[in-house]
């Protein structure tokens, strides 16, 4: 191997290693819920391509209202899932759309959306139940 194709390959190496890192890997900050009336936490989250925000931060005991609005038509973002919590619901496109849950220990749930949605497959977001 000539010094060319070696410093090709490990540039390619690390461009892949960069883009896993980023993608997979990296550490999300997350958005805290405020409690608003009543004591309810309660979030916008946009859908388009994703959820936007796509990782929240509530406390746990206090219900949570995520108000989700999707804005495009595209049919594998029409599906929300709370698999843990046995619960789903179809987003109306362009409306608001609230959802309750009462999360009462610490830990993650996710939100998947069907496959094949982005680019990368599945596309989903969390919610950390911090206490």
């Amino acid at each position: 191997m000539t010094i060319d194709q070696v410093l090709v390959t490990l540039g390619g190496l690390g461009l892949a290693s960069f883009v896993a890192w980023f993608f997979w890997f990296s550490k999300r900050e997350g958005v805290r819920v405020g409690a608003g009336a009543g004591g309810v936490q309660e979030a916008q989250v946009i859908v388009k391509g994703g959820y936007t925000p796509d990782v929240l931060v509530v406390k746990a005991g206090r219900p949570v209202r995520l108000v989700f609005k999707r804005l495009e038509s595209a049919a594998c973002s029409e599906m929300v899932v709370f698999a843990e919590f046995n619960k789903s619901a179809k987003l109306p496109e362009g409306e608001r759309f609230p959802s309750r849950l009462s999360l009462r220990s610490q830990g993650n749930t996710s939100l998947p959306a069907r496959w094949g949605c982005s680019g990368a497959g599945l596309s989903w977001s969390e919610v950390v139940v911090a206490g």
